[in-house]
This record gives structure tokens, sequence and C-alpha cells, in this order.
């Protein structure tokens, strides 16, 4: 070994026994992994509030596509509609005949 690479050695040796050095990295792993904000936590409650936007965007669609349902519920005619397609509702002198298919094919 040349004189060089013994200094450089000697050098890392020192560094990492200088007891600075070793607290910042107990630190450091401190932080990461033991800490009640640790940076695994942390990536844990980034992943939920992500989740909780889309459920939020999910939701405000839905709301929005409610409004507009009342808005076009305002027309008598549409709320006749409405009641007969979804509720199933009839005149007095009216018969509803539903017809259901069958989506599973026998074999």
């Amino acid at each position: 070994m040349d004189s060089k690479s013994m200094l450089r050695k000697l050098r890392y040796i020192r560094i990492v026994k200088n007891p600075f050095f070793l607290i910042t990295i107990g630190f450091f792993v401190w932080i990461i992994f033991f800490d009640s904000y640790s940076l695994i936590e942390h990536h844990a409650i980034d992943q939920e509030i992500d989740k909780l936007e889309e459920r939020r965007d999910y939701f405000q669609n839905e709301i929005d596509k409610d409004k507009q349902a009342i808005k076009n519920l305002k027309d008598g005619d549409a709320t006749e509609k409405y009641a007969r397609e979804k509720y199933y509702m009839k005149r007095d002198n009216e018969d509803i005949f539903i017809i259901e298919f069958d989506t599973l094919s026998s074999k």
C-alpha cells in the first residue's frame, strides 16, 4: 500500500470514530425509522391523503350530477318520466309490466 491510500484510510476511520458523526447518523436513523413522525409514517399518511382526495373528487362529481338531475326535475314532464322509470309509478288506469332479462347464458 502506498502512503496516500493509507492516509485516506486513516482519515475515514477518524471520521467514523468521531462522536459527532455517530450522533448525526444515529439521529437520521431515529428520524427515518423510529420517531412517531418518521418518514415511513409520513409516506403512509400521504397515501391516505391521496385516497381521501380521490374519494372527495368522486363525491363532488356525484353531488354535481345530483344537482343537475334536480334542476332537470323542476319540469313537470321530466318529474313524471323519472317517477315512472325509477319507481315504477303509474296512473290509475294503467298497468305496468316489468320485463327482466336473464343475464346468465344457459348451457
